[in-house]
């Protein structure tokens, strides 16, 4: 039984030597796409290529020959990521996430009671969901601007055929 599509089909057949294998999760230009459409699969892959990506920079983003406001510029460039739909766990680990790596730049940890707030002040960074949110309300003012242009063309239908 396929868990995708519940039934006992495992891909699918265009009809032109084409098949393609029905799958739970995958990855598509860099993010996680999963079959019920949310973003937990996308956030985890996120926040792992975050620290992959932080952990490079260490050198230069706990450096204290660099001001704490080019090494905010420096990790918002390179560490922050784009946007998508997120449930409040999401943001719950993703500012988890994010806070860890803002207290290591600055050296400060949990135990010296400084707000996260003022560690973003520091560095020059809003906060993490502020940031996403804005994203997403940019997306939507560019594909409303697309649709007022007359960009958009209504999605075609084709015909898909299941195979076992």
């Amino acid at each position: 039984m396929n868990s995708v599509t519940g039934t006992g089909f495992t891909s699918i057949d265009f009809g032109v030597n084409a098949n393609l294998e029905l799958v739970d999760k995958f990855c598509y230009l860099g993010d996680m796409l999963s079959v019920d459409g949310d973003a937990d699969a996308a956030v985890e892959n996120r926040i792992r290529i975050g620290w992959n990506k932080f952990r490079q920079l260490v050198p230069l983003l706990t450096s204290r020959y660099i001001s704490l406001k080019v090494r905010g510029r420096l990790y918002s460039s390179c560490v922050r990521s784009e946007t998508w739909p997120l449930r409040k766990e999401n943001e719950v680990a993703l500012q988890r996430a994010e806070m860890r790596m803002v207290r290591w730049m600055c050296d400060v940890n949990v135990h010296d009671r400084i707000p996260s707030e003022r560690l973003r002040e520091r560095l020059g960074l809003d906060d993490i969901i502020s940031v996403l949110q804005q994203n997403v309300l940019r997306w939507y003012g560019h594909m409303l601007q697309k649709i007022q242009d007359g960009g958009c063309e209504k999605w075609k239908t084709c015909d898909i055929l299941e195979t076992s």
